[in-house]
């Protein structure tokens, strides 16, 4: 029996590294030393090392970044308020920075428990009126329901059923903002809302932003199999919204956000990533990228997603042009699933590395 289940391990070890090792006569990828000097060595690309990337964001947000150290040296919230009132409501920049403030008080009060993220407590004392400590405080609350309680569990529902309260207080301080309409989305997720219900709160969403990509994400997960919805649901909720895209937006993507939701744990398909759903959905993503503007704050999360896809088909050169991008920060997905997010992030594109060049690839080519 135990050799049994020794050979189906060494069966399921091989279906996954299987895709990314080639045949030497193919010129593809081939495992070496990692002291030999064919080894690839992505310090030649000028990537940071592993213990340097940023788990916080998905790309550079510098104002962001200073304020957030501000904060957390001083456990002032003041100059977090300035931030967000200068920023525009109805853009994807104010949704991502009232993640990434809530991502940090909640993180801080996971380290120190009882007693971090101080700051954000103070600001809402302090500023009962401000719509941007709303906004945070909600998404600080849904944050720490999936990091502090089980999905199901009282503790959970209690926590969401708060964050449902602080939602709606935030659409009282800020009508026309639709950040306190997007949290409240994951909140729908986690509660398990009706459709009709989801249906009402997504129509305030898109009433006061038809294009926020941060939305349809959001949304997206609340339709697939995995939670309230099909593959067939989300399939069609992604599909129609990238039809419906004006020139120049990230929506095109949406139908690659959709295969990543459903890939199954263990791919049995041989070569399901150059198939022709995959392809599609891929080609839609890279095609966004291609049209959207160079400061489109969403696009870094397209790029993520996008090295997963093309590093899984073995298109290393198309690759290495989004890493070249997007080095730096780990904070999207798919990286955010893992427990070590920025180790997963290396894998994968030490594999992009080792296939470009494997392949006759050279840094000079991506700095051309």
């Amino acid at each position: 029996m135990e050799i049994l289940w020794f050979l189906i391990a060494v069966g399921l070890l091989i279906a996954v590294v299987a895709p990314f090792v080639r045949r030497r006569r193919s010129g593809g990828l081939q495992v070496v030393d990692p002291a030999s000097p064919d080894a690839a060595n992505p310090d030649d690309y000028g990537f940071l090392r592993q213990e340097e990337l940023d788990l916080r964001l998905p790309g550079p947000d510098r104002d962001l970044l200073d304020v957030l150290e501000v904060v957390q040296h001083t456990q002032n919230w003041r100059a977090a308020s300035q931030l967000l009132a200068g920023t525009p409501a109805r853009g994807e920049v104010r949704w991502q920075r009232v993640q990434a403030f809530a991502g940090a008080a909640s993180l801080e009060l996971h380290q120190k428990p009882g007693a971090g993220g101080a700051w954000l407590r103070t600001w809402r004392a302090e500023a009962p009126q401000d719509a941007g400590a709303a906004q945070v405080h909600a998404q600080f609350l849904v944050q720490q329901a999936w990091r502090s309680s089980a999905v199901g569990e009282d503790d959970f529902r209690m926590i969401l059923e708060e964050a449902r309260t602080v939602c709606e207080e935030a659409a009282r301080l800020a009508p026309d903002d639709p950040v306190p309409y997007v949290i409240e989305l994951a909140v729908a997720r986690g509660l398990g809302y009706g459709h009709e219900q989801f249906d009402q709160l997504w129509a305030k969403v898109i009433d006061r932003a038809p294009d926020h990509m941060g939305a349809h994400l959001v949304a997206l997960l609340y339709l697939g199999e995995k939670w309230h919805g099909s593959r067939v649901e989300a399939d069609h909720f992604a599909t129609t919204a990238a039809a419906r895209a004006p020139k120049g937006s990230l929506l095109a993507a949406l139908p690659l956000f959709a295969v990543h939701e459903h890939v199954p744990e263990v791919v049995l398909m041989q070569d399901f990533y150059r198939s022709a759903v995959v392809s599609k959905a891929v080609e839609g993503a890279l095609y966004a990228v291609h049209s959207a503007r160079a400061d489109d704050p969403m696009l870094a999360h397209v790029r993520h997603l996008l090295v997963l896809f093309l590093v899984r088909s073995e298109r290393w050169a198309e690759a290495m042009s989004q890493l070249v991008h997007i080095d730096g920060h780990v904070g999207a997905l798919p990286w955010t699933l893992s427990e070590d997010p920025a180790a997963e992030y290396t894998v994968y594109r030490n594999l992009a590395v080792a296939g470009f060049e494997a392949n006759g690839g050279t840094p000079a080519m991506l700095r051309g």
